[in-house]
């Protein structure tokens, strides 16, 4: 009775004690959320619920046992009570802003076996007695501000399982005592710089090793051969280094190896023949200096999904089997000196989704199926010898984002697959032989349409003005007709236009104000007419602007000379008038050659002088021109005048059909540059000729302006019969 008391007194004491380290732990976390300044993320914390229901919180036996706050968005650092959960085996601060020096009140969580410090703002150096934390398995510091060297005390914690130091600044990657980590698996020191230093030997001692990560730490040397004796390896990396030589005999033989990144270092000669690493499913050895051929044996890979080998001297043909590979989505091979025909299976047999092979020495077709598995996102084979039509898949390949096959020899026309890729952004294919004419409706997500050297025909389609992400249209030298579509002017993102030499004809869109991020606007060699539109001058950052070869006529906008221009090209048109003071500098001498009516006040620019002297008709004229002018039209305007009024005279008139005004012109105003200030002055004269006073001009009006008034509309036939009949020049 006695002891069934005793039993009852003792479990009694226990349960109460229990109680009271659950509350008290209760109250350790109320804490805790105090001194992070109760951050909303945590709102679920209060004593209305046992806080071993908390989201956050892992409890055994109502015992604290793990603290999980992945991006909680608190900004704080870790107080010292936090140990004082004496059961804490976990804690998970990922992706936070706790800040301050490793915080060395953790070694007094002494059953701690997970620690994840990752994503947040600690700085300073690692202790050197870290080691303390003897139980650790998991120790994770990425991505902080960690400095100086890491500590050889790490390798004095015997059960660490997982160490992750990468993206900090430590300086030294792999202390030597790191091989003493027996039961290491997940290994990733990457990105931290510091000084230059070899791969050490001491890394083939971590047999258990499955992941090793030093990407981005300065590695120089040759890769150890020894690295073959890590028969666990899943994942290695060590891209991002300085590391030389050629790639170890044996490292393709790892069976268990999944993914392998060595690119964007300086290894050299040729890849080993064999390959056994049946397991691999990513290789990217790209950005070497790699040459020979690609192995045979890769085609053998059944499970691999992405092969990087861009950037090399590799050479020769790529293995027929790699064509076969069932998995395979992603294929880089650019700027090798690779040549041959593409394996005619590619995108066969797997769901092809990229394939880069721009700036080698490929030639034929490209591969029929390319598109069989309606997975394909990017084709970009530019500068390459392929020829013929686009493979038949494309009929159907409506799942392309990326099209860039410029600089080959390609015909046929554009696949209407290719036409209805919803999310094609870039096409660009210039530079090859297509023909056909361009679809009216046209993918609204292109950024790019680049169709320049080819042979497209018909009329430009307006649906291009749906596409209200396009910043380049560049469709030179084909065979393009009509006129310019007006919806064309509402592409507020459009950078570069240039629609050279084709058969464009008819006016400007005159409403093109909305071309705010224009700077390059290239229409030369058409057949385009009519006026430069004066809103080519409200486009604030145009800076090159060539209009050559066409028709253009009247006189340059004044507004062009708002424009800070480094290429302008006007030359070869009918353009008349005064050139803009701001073009008069020897930087603008060539843009305005071969325009018989423009004249300059730069004698450098080799056209036409303008006469400085000539003034507004309103005020004196002292020129030589205007004098005799004035003085012929004096003869002319009265002998018209007495014929209007029918009055008698004994003056001799000339016969209408003999008088022509180059016989009242002095032979010095007879030379074509003054053939604006005769032909102006000429029809004032006849203007103010008119028998109503209200169809004569002010004589303070510009001749250019009177010319144009409506009441000129009812003598206007005359003047242009007059002018035919009396102008020799």
């Amino acid at each position: 009775m006695y002891f069934l008391c005793f039993l009852f007194l003792c479990f009694t004491s226990l349960s109460v004690s229990s109680q009271n380290q659950q509350d008290n732990e209760g109250t350790i976390l109320l804490n805790l959320k105090q001194h992070w300044g109760n951050p909303v993320s945590l709102s679920d914390w209060n004593s209305s619920v046992s806080h071993c229901d908390w989201p956050e919180i892992t409890c055994i036996n109502g015992l604290v046992t793990g603290l999980s706050l992945i991006s909680k968005n608190i900004n704080s650092t870790i107080p010292s009570f936090l140990c004082d959960l004496k059961n804490l085996t976990k804690i998970q601060l990922f992706g936070n802003y706790f800040s301050g020096e490793f915080p060395k009140t953790l070694h007094n969580c002494t059953s701690l076996l997970y620690l994840n410090l990752s994503m947040n703002n600690f700085y300073g150096t690692i202790p050197d007695d870290i080691d303390q934390m003897t139980n650790l398995q998991y120790l994770g510091l990425e991505s902080n501000y960690f400095s100086g060297k890491i500590p050889a005390s790490i390798g004095n914690i015997p059960e660490l399982q997982t160490l992750k130091l990468s993206s900090n600044g430590f300086t030294n990657p792999f202390p030597l005592e790191f091989g003493n980590l027996s039961k290491l698996e997940d290994l990733a020191v990457a990105c931290n710089g510091g000084e230059p230093s070899k791969i050490p030997n001491e890394v083939a001692k971590l047999k258990k090793l499955r992941i090793l990560l030093m990407a981005g730490s300065n590695l120089i040397g040759k890769i150890p051969e020894r690295i073959a004796d890590l028969e666990n390896l899943v994942l290695l990396d060590f891209s991002k280094n300085k590391l030389n030589g050629t790639i170890p005999n044996d490292l393709f033989k790892l069976k268990n190896l999944s993914r392998l990144f060595l690119y964007n270092n300086m290894l050299s000669g040729e890849i080993p023949r064999t390959i056994e690493a049946s397991n691999l499913t990513e290789i990217d050895i790209s950005n070497n200096s790699l040459s020979g051929e690609i192995p045979g044996d890769f085609g053998k890979l059944e499970k691999l999904t992405i092969f990087h080998m861009m950037l090399n001297q590799l050479s020769g043909e790529v293995p027929e089997g790699i064509g076969r590979i069932p998995t395979l989505t992603v294929l880089k091979l650019f700027n090798n000196n690779l040549l041959g025909i593409l394996p005619k299976d590619l995108g066969k047999y797997s769901k092809l989704e990229q394939l880069y092979v721009s700036s080698n020495h490929f030639s034929g077709n490209l591969p029929p199926e390319l598109c069989a598995g309606k997975a394909l996102l990017d084709v970009v084979a530019y500068s390459n010898n392929f020829s013929g039509e686009l493979p038949r898949s494309f009929r159907y390949c409506k799942s392309l984002r990326v099209v860039k096959i410029q600089s080959n020899r390609f015909s046929g026309e554009i696949p209407q697959g290719v036409w209805m890729s919803l999310n094609l952004s870039y096409l660009m294919v210039s530079d090859n032989r297509f023909s056909g004419q361009l679809p009216e409706k046209v993918p609204e997500m292109l950024t790019r349409l680049e169709i320049a050297n080819n042979r497209f025909s018909g009329e430009i389609p307006s649906g291009i003005s749906l596409c209200v992400n396009l910043t380049v249209f560049n469709a030179s030298n084909n065979l393009l007709s009509g006129t310019i579509p007006s919806d064309l002017t509402i592409l507020p993102l459009l950078t570069t236009l240039s629609l050279h030499r084709n058969l464009l004809f008819g006016e400007l869109p005159a409403k093109i104000v909305s071309w705010k991020a224009l700077t390059a606007l290239d229409l030369s060699e058409n057949q385009l007419s009519g006026k430069i539109p004066e809103d080519l001058g409200y486009l604030p950052v145009l800076n090159s602007l060539d209009l050559s070869k066409n028709q253009f006529s009247g006189r340059i906008p004044s507004l062009l000379g708002l424009l800070k221009l480094n290429v302008l090209n006007l030359s070869s048109n009918f353009l008349s008038g005064k050139i803009p003071k701001e073009f008069g500098n020897a930087v603008y001498a060539s843009s305005f050659l071969n325009n018989s009516g423009l004249c300059s006040t730069n004698p450098s620019f080799n056209i036409n002088l303008c006469n400085s002297k000539t003034q507004k008709i309103g005020i004196m004229c002292v020129s030589p021109v205007g004098l005799v002018l004035a003085l012929s039209i004096g003869y002319f305007a009265t002998t018209v005048c007495w014929r209007h009024k029918g009055l008698d005279s004994t003056v001799k008139l000339i016969p209408f059909h003999e008088l022509r005004l180059d016989a009242l012109l002095d032979e010095e105003i007879k030379e074509a540059q003054y053939l604006d200030q005769v032909t102006a002055v000429f029809s004032l004269g006849i203007l103010c000729t008119s028998i109503s006073p209200s169809e004569r001009p002010c004589m303070k009006e510009d001749p250019q302006d009177a010319s144009s008034r409506e009441a000129c509309s009812t003598s206007g036939n005359n003047v242009t019969k007059l002018h035919n009949n009396f102008t020799g020049l």
